[in-house]
């Protein structure tokens, strides 16, 4: 919104710095930051009181657990909130890629609120129906991926690019939508299984949020895209402004979730910033590159199938306890060395991630 007062510039003037993306992205920080401590405690004193009882606990969870029996949950609406209003204000409005990332991160909230309701009025774990939520899910990433491919170049529609490889695409042709559907709603529920300890989800996707904000960055500059032989995606910059938002936003809700957790983020927050992650990489074209950045929640992912189907043929178990970092909880380790130790994997990631840029 506030790109618009460009039109005030001669060129030279306060106004001018409005054009550039980077002052927009660090006031959507900024914005974002503040929102969160603003509203953060009003915001979690309405929600203990109208819960009551708070998250429900799972009763063949970790032991340790049950203390944090009462604390309220969807304090995703704290992340969502900080990150609509940050951008909103600050990128440009006539930018596909930001509705398209917009509609995702609000569509998949409205299904985690459902779903934290349902558990928080009934007290069961149970929560709206998996298949109902899966069958919502797969329907808001099929319109994304359509969304975002049309305003594709040409060259690019339809194509999977490789990371390292950067003359190689795969033309996916009809299965490009499908295929972007696996990684939004992939995505987003892979999210919600790491959301499983006080701070563990956040800041992974505040780290992959930012390592895809300066790939959104580049991917939307002819000149960068030239110098790190990267294809070229016009408008993905804009983006930037939203990872600026959901990493001020994501600290803003860090501040009451850090250990002891006064707020969880719930389904509304996972499901939300999991969808996110998958729509900006479907938008960039960095959807392999998903995979590297965001390799954590799909460790996470991967134990939980892994278990399910060993147990089924076997009726045994690969882990103690799955999600992995419940595992990692029934092999001693205290809950702040498994969140730490999970950041540090996650901004190794990253890291490497961002090497792909740069890779001849």
């Amino acid at each position: 919104m506030l790109y618009w007062l460009t039109l005030l510039s001669d060129g030279g003037d306060f106004f001018n710095l409005f054009r550039y993306i980077t002052f927009r992205a660090g006031g959507a920080f900024m914005t974002a930051l503040i929102f969160g401590f603003l509203f953060g405690k009003p915001l979690i004193a309405v929600l203990r009181r109208r819960q009551g009882k708070g998250q429900p606990i799972r009763d063949d969870g970790p032991e340790g657990h049950f203390v944090k029996a009462g604390t309220p949950t969807m304090g995703g609406l704290l992340i969502v909130g900080a990150l609509l209003t940050s951008t909103l204000l600050w990128a440009r409005l006539d930018n596909p890629f930001v509705w398209m990332i917009l509609f995702v991160t609000i569509s998949f909230a409205a299904i985690g609120f459902a779903d934290d309701y349902a558990k928080v009025s009934k007290q069961t774990v149970a929560g709206v129906s998996g298949k109902v939520r899966l069958l919502l899910g797969f329907v808001i990433a099929g319109i994304a991926a359509f969304w975002a491919a049309q305003y594709h170049p040409a060259e690019l529609q339809n194509q999977l690019a490789l990371p390292v490889f950067k003359d190689t695409l795969i033309n996916l042709g009809y299965l490009f939508i499908p295929f972007s559907m696996i990684v939004i709603v992939g995505s987003a529920n892979a999210v919600n299984l790491t959301d499983g300890l006080d701070g563990l989800a956040i800041m992974p996707v505040m780290i992959a949020a930012g390592a895809l904000g300066v790939i959104a960055y580049a991917v939307g500059r002819v000149d960068f895209t030239e110098y790190l032989d990267v294809h070229y995606v016009p408008g993905t910059g804009e983006i930037l402004i939203f990872t600026a938002g959901l990493f001020g936003g994501g600290l803003g809700f860090l501040w009451y979730n850090a250990p002891p957790a006064a707020v969880f983020m719930g389904d509304t927050g996972s499901l939300a910033l999991g969808g996110a992650l998958g729509a900006i990489a479907v938008a960039t074209k960095h959807e392999l590159v998903l995979g590297i950045v965001g390799g954590l929640f799909v460790v996470e992912a991967m134990s939980v199938i892994i278990q399910v189907l060993y147990f089924k043929r076997t009726g045994k178990r690969v882990f103690l306890m799955a999600p992995i970092h419940h595992h990692y909880e029934k092999k001693g380790w205290a809950e702040p060395q498994i969140v730490i130790r999970f950041w540090i994997i996650s901004l190794i990631l990253a890291m490497i991630g961002l090497a792909t840029l740069k890779v001849r």
